[in-house]
């Protein structure tokens, strides 16, 4: 993966206007320059380890260059895959997701204090040097970029110039956010998904924070707020586990998060309250969720045998 100078590099005129990228988000600033990202420089074929650490140490968890290579680096193929990029990041506790969008939404991460790592080719399509960077900046009234990239660090490139050799890997690029953070971009469902990977790779205690995140951007999902309460109770924080799924299962209602809050009461050994969320587990299996009668039942025949 090389780096090599844009001089010469054109674009293929698919890139959006100006007045487009603002139409797809309206609250998009003309301009925005994260000048205190870290930079790492690197050599010509570590720029995968390199945008890594510079990722996480912009979200506030730095991993020294030496610790990513072997972990993100394959020396057979010179480079490093994208699955392994998201990977690393998760093991090191951090949410790592895509960004869709394009410009639009690597811009919208910008504006939102997060640098963006991209892949680009930076060759050809049927000839490609595929090469990681970190976008730092726009400036839409000027038509630039800023990255740092290889040796070059907030390096100016046009808009052309990025759209080109970005839109040769499909407009592949990714966030780090910090722990407790979401990106701007991000959805409900990927969100899900982002979290269920990271629970694979990291401790309990790096999770639950971010679990805690998405539970309140989407406060009707069952799914985040089961999630949240198990990831607060693995990291040892049984309380809060209990506390934050109260208040999902008075906000939402639902068979689960009833049965599941009764059932987290008698860990903590709250038999009263595990008798109480019991029976609303059980009521509300009656009324509108049968599928879930058998096993409000069980947990009811539990909570209340001496």
């Amino acid at each position: 993966m090389l780096a090599i100078s844009t001089a010469g590099l054109t674009g293929c005129g698919s890139l959006p206007s100006v007045k487009a990228l603002q139409g797809v988000s309206p609250s998009l600033p003309t301009r925005v320059h994260l000048a205190r990202t870290p930079f790492v420089g690197q050599d010509d074929t570590l720029c995968g380890p390199a945008v890594l650490a510079m990722t996480l140490a912009a979200a506030r968890r730095p991993v020294d260059l030496s610790v990513l290579t072997p972990q993100v680096y394959l020396p057979a193929r010179r480079g490093s895959l994208q699955a392994e990029m998201l990977g690393t990041a998760r093991r090191h506790g951090l949410l790592a997701m895509t960004v869709p969008g394009g410009l639009a939404g690597a811009f919208s991460e910008l504006a939102a204090g997060r640098p963006v790592a991209l892949l680009v080719n930076l060759a050809l399509p049927w000839w490609p040097r595929w090469h990681y960077l970190v976008l730092t900046g726009y400036d839409l009234a000027s038509e630039e970029v800023r990255v740092h990239s290889g040796l070059q660090r907030d390096a100016v490139w046009t808009l052309t110039t990025l759209d080109s050799v970005w839109a040769r890997s499909g407009h592949w690029g990714f966030v780090v956010p910090a722990p407790g953070q979401l990106p701007a971009t991000a959805t409900e469902a990927s969100t899900l998904r982002a979290l269920l990977a990271l629970e694979r790779s990291a401790q309990a205690a790096d999770t639950a924070p971010t679990w805690s995140a998405a539970a309140d951007r989407w406060p009707m999902n069952l799914t985040l707020a089961i999630g949240e309460a198990n990831s607060w109770l693995d990291a040892g924080e049984a309380r809060k586990a209990e506390q934050r799924l109260s208040l999902a299962a008075e906000r939402l209602d639902r068979a689960a998060a009833w049965n599941n809050l009764a059932q987290l009461r008698i860990l903590i050994g709250d038999r009263s309250g595990a008798l109480l969320a019991a029976h609303r587990a059980v009521a509300r299996a009656e009324s509108a969720e049968p599928h879930w009668r058998d096993a409000a039942r069980r947990t009811l025949a539990m909570v209340a045998s001496p």
